[in-house]
């Protein structure tokens, strides 16, 4: 029997892309977001190219749901072999000096609550199967705090520690948590068309390199075959 996987957050960058690697490794492919018509559109190529692919819209900000979506996800796939999560707010990037307590909030329940969820949700299959992965990416700035890049990035360092814990306790007992963090700008993702946009009208951009998201896909899938360091970063 292949192996499943679930795809929250896959977007037109790195979701999608690690959705494509995954099902080329053999894996049934659930895909997760809140708009139904781009992840109609990755299914049916998944399954041209012989892929299973499932189609689960979801708002991921909404925790209190996450229970009647593992019961989704059960019933097209079975309890989950392995889940990226990775989710985009909607909502930017602000300066450490504007942040309150009410914006850093707003950030939690999609960047963080929902995750926790999912691994109660997930976890227990995979300990007791003795084998399973929670793989995720986010920014750089999850790993090193930066000017005027504030906001998401207490919600996704919050999110790094806690899966930096997680996987000293569930390492050895077969179950893989694999974290990518990411210093460069995702080509065909939100922020770097937004950043393309701003270039093309003549507005200041921050200058970093941009990178394939199939790469990143590729450092993932094979951090979780090797099962070596849990954590990367990319460049």
């Amino acid at each position: 029997m292949s192996k499943s996987i679930a795809v929250f957050g896959a977007g037109p960058g790195l979701g999608q892309a690690v959705a494509r690697r995954y099902a080329r490794e053999g894996y049934e492919v659930t895909l997760v977001a809140r708009s139904s018509q781009p992840l109609d559109r990755l299914a049916k190529e998944l399954i041209s190219g012989g892929a299973t692919a499932h189609v689960i819209t979801a708002d991921l900000s909404d925790t209190a749901a996450t229970p009647r979506l593992a019961e989704q996800i059960r019933a097209k796939a079975g309890d989950l072999d392995a889940f990226y999560y990775a989710p985009t707010p909607d909502t930017g990037f602000v300066s450490a000096a504007d942040l309150t307590p009410q914006h850093a909030q707003k950030f939690m329940p999609l960047v963080f609550y929902t995750m926790l969820a999912l691994v109660q949700e997930f976890l227990p299959h995979m300990l007791e199967q003795g084998d399973g992965a929670i793989l995720t990416a986010q920014g750089g700035s999850t790993v090193q705090g930066l000017p005027y890049m504030s906001g998401p990035s207490p919600a996704q360092a919050a999110q790094r520690n806690y899966l930096q814990a997680l996987h000293a306790e569930v390492a050895d007992k077969g179950v893989y948590v694999g974290m990518l963090y990411i210093g460069a700008a995702i080509e065909n993702s939100a922020f770097h068309t937004e950043m393309e946009e701003s270039k093309a009208a003549g507005h200041p951009v921050w200058q970093m390199p941009t990178v394939d998201p199939e790469h990143l896909a590729g450092l993932l899938w094979t951090m979780h075959a090797t099962r070596g360091r849990r954590e990367a970063i990319y460049p």
